[in-house]
């Protein structure tokens, strides 16, 4: 075990600091839900390099945790839950636990196809001599009871950005960001948001593998903290009818180094263009718009992330790009004053929490690349409010995107690059899982729907 020895030693130190009897190995399935199965401390520094046994079945359970008969996922085959060491932290809400997240590789220790881990891995690997840049952009509702129906009972009901959100929801905020400070996540800004209970704490951006597992770790501290405060948060869509929507914005940008050890450049960012950005952004754009009725079936992967994806919500439900366009699917952010370079990036805000991170963000960077590749031109950006234009004018400029998962599973499975990207397994395995959430929702009617997606997400 003498690859893991220093690493595992380091571990140990901060398992012995803080007492920590069970080192849970999580990973994210395709319905965004984090799962996991825990190890004792005593019997960790074998399991790091076996991992622990997960039957394959488990990747084609549905948001119903009922298994999707798919060829190869049945009572027969295991795979291994195999632990990233650099991603291990200790829970500040659970003491005694800890946690790192896994891969899931083959029994040979050979990657699998179904490990959404390895996806965004794959897709990082195609950019290159690029390196994408990233963050997710959470926003949740903070209540002070848990759902029994269609009602939530939340924290506060305060105006967007008030200073009496700040003070209603100030022990959560503080606490919360102290808790993923203490575990080295950097914490750039919070504030109360829009909807009743609604809040958004961002972290800083970094690395794209490390931003999506950043954006696991937001959540699953957020809603442990929030638990053991009395509280219960909900990255849901849409958590009741009525609810303003909780997206989960995605930023990114990407690098090259430069010759000579100068350091990276950010290849999005050109002074003289009136946006900001450089031809290879705009290609990365026009990639995104095309596939986007495709994407939103990895981006906005719920039922319920289409009472969100509505005109006039700020979600980004129009197909287009603009300059700080709260209402395009892709908005160009205003750069900031003394880093206008470092500071260009894309923000896709067609994204919610109902997402696996790794699929979203591993989608998002193939689809960008392949216009990058095409050189597929996004045309003008779209200067004002599309909720302004006539029908005509927005069918013009085909501003429609997919109005329901089903339709944007349909959009998927036509969608060949999409579909190739995805591999030979999950381009079967993803949409059936998607199918099955969407009949049995269905079936059982939108209080049952609204209620599933708040609780789970």
């Amino acid at each position: 075990m003498s690859e893991f020895a220093d690493q595992y030693r380091h571990i140990l130190q901060k398992i012995d600091a803080h007492g920590v009897e069970l080192i849970r190995f999580l990973w994210v399935d395709h319905n965004g839900i984090v799962r996991g199965k825990a190890v004792t401390r005593r019997f960790l520094e074998s399991r790091m390099e076996s991992g622990i046994g997960l039957a394959k079945s488990r990747q084609a359970a549905s948001l119903m945790d009922v298994g999707q008969p798919v060829p190869g996922f049945d009572a027969v085959g295991e795979v291994r839950l195999v632990p990233d060491p650099d991603t291990f932290i200790v829970l500040p809400h659970a003491p005694g636990s800890a946690a790192m997240l896994c891969d899931l590789v083959q029994l040979d220790g050979t990657p699998w196809e179904a490990c959404p881990r390895t996806f965004l891995k794959s897709a990082l690997a195609s950019a290159g001599d690029l390196q994408v840049v990233a963050s997710f952009e959470p926003e949740f509702t903070l209540c002070d009871t848990r759902p029994e129906s269609g009602s939530l009972s939340v924290l506060d009901d305060s105006l967007c950005f008030d200073n009496a959100g700040f003070d209603a929801a100030n022990d959560f905020a503080v606490g919360l960001t102290r808790a993923l400070q203490g575990q080295g996540i950097e914490v750039e800004m919070y504030h109360p948001e829009f909807g009743a209970g609604q809040h958004e704490m961002t972290l800083r951006h970094g690395p794209a593998l490390a931003a999506a597992d950043l954006s696991v770790w937001h959540k699953v501290i957020t809603r442990g903290l929030a638990s053991t405060m009395g509280l219960w948060a909900t990255f849901a869509p849409v958590p009741a009818p009525g609810f303003r929507g909780n997206g989960n914005h995605l930023h990114l940008s990407m690098w090259q180094d430069r010759p000579g050890g100068a350091g990276p450049v950010n290849v999005f960012a050109d002074d003289s263009d009136a946006l900001g950005l450089s031809e290879r952004a705009y290609h990365f754009i026009g990639g995104v718009l095309h596939h986007l009725p495709g994407l939103l079936a990895l981006t906005c992967a719920g039922v319920n992330s289409y009472e969100r994806l509505q005109p006039g919500m700020w979600s980004g439900a129009h197909a287009c790009y603009g300059h700080d366009n709260r209402e395009a699917a892709v908005r160009v952010p205003s750069r900031l004053r003394g880093s206008s370079a470092a500071s260009t990036n894309i923000e896709l805000k067609a994204s919610d929490s109902t997402a696996n991170p790794y699929l979203a963000l591993g989608a998002v960077v193939h689809a960008g690349l392949d216009g990058i590749a095409r050189r597929l031109d996004p045309g003008p950006q779209l200067a004002e409010d599309p909720n302004g234009l006539t029908d005509a004018q927005r069918d013009a400029l085909g501003l429609a995107l997919p109005r329901s998962l089903e339709e944007a599973v349909e959009a998927l499975r036509r969608d060949e690059f999409l579909m190739d990207v995805l591999g030979p397994l999950r381009r079967r395995l993803y949409p059936a899982i998607k199918e099955a959430d969407i009949r049995v929702m269905k079936e059982l009617g939108p209080d049952f729907s609204f209620l599933t997606y708040a609780t789970r997400y």
